[in-house]
């Protein structure tokens, strides 16, 4: 199990975009279309079955919502930022 980050860690660690809200880190990705967000959202599904960290994804038209959190840590770690990262790239 990966070990809680501190709050100066999270900071450090946040990549762009990404925001803090309590023991999870959050960012809404838009999209011009409906389906395109789907289509993130299918991705973002197979890099966290890749990963074994699995997001909670919320699809509403034309935004994907992200919430990330290491819940048998209890919070964030860097499970969360890595894997926030890695959807970055994918939305690029």
């Amino acid at each position: 199990m990966a070990d809680l980050l501190s709050d100066e860690e999270i900071a450090e660690h946040l990549p762009d975009g990404w925001d803090r809200d309590g023991d999870e880190i959050v960012r809404t990705y838009e999209f011009d279309s409906y389906l395109e967000g789907v289509g993130f959202a299918s991705g973002a599904a197979g890099l966290a079955e890749e990963a074994f960290h699995h997001p909670e994804l919320t699809i509403g038209w034309r935004e994907v919502e992200v919430r990330l959190t290491t819940h048998d840590a209890g919070g964030i770690t860097t499970n969360d930022t890595d894997l926030a990262a890695r959807f970055d790239g994918l939305y690029e």
